[in-house]
């Protein structure tokens, strides 16, 4: 037996039961405990000047909400690899880590999640930069990227 589930949203967590009547060994029964883990993901492409200053907003439609108090991580990746670039805490006041080798000083976070790179770089062309906010424990919210970097 199997339970089917379509459409599913996070009202739907919960323990699920099935109980069924078998000859001649009785009533059985199966309890399934559904969790669910909700990911949303926007993916954006930006272009900018060498050697200007990049600016990437977590999300380019921001809503009305105040996303800047949730922790968070920017990462940077090319051909299937990332790396952290700055990692957001949630303490007060909120830590800020930069761990990044190869962007090092030329990464900046500012208070509203948006991330500065500076000056862009051709090595930074058709690097994906992708932010991940957990902003509720159910739910991550992930934005991604692509950097065209155009020269005059």
């Amino acid at each position: 037996w199997a339970l089917h589930l379509e459409n599913v949203t996070l009202s739907l967590k919960g323990q699920y039961k099935c109980t069924f009547s078998t000859y001649p060994y009785g009533t059985k029964a199966e309890k399934k405990q559904l969790t669910l883990k909700a990911e949303e993901e926007r993916h954006y492409l930006k272009t900018v000047w060498l050697k200007q200053i990049l600016e990437i907003p977590y999300i380019e439609d921001m809503s009305s909400e105040d996303l800047s108090i949730y922790p968070l991580k920017w990462l940077v990746g090319e051909n299937g690899k990332k790396e952290e670039l700055v990692t957001k805490e949630t303490c007060c006041p909120p830590v800020y880590r930069n761990r990044s080798k190869l962007y090092g000083q030329r990464v900046l976070l500012n208070l509203n999640n948006t991330l500065k790179v500076f000056p862009t770089k051709i090595s930074d062309d058709g690097r994906v930069f992708s932010c991940h906010m957990l902003y509720h424990p159910e739910r991550v919210q992930k934005s991604s990227t692509t950097v065209r970097i155009f020269g005059k």
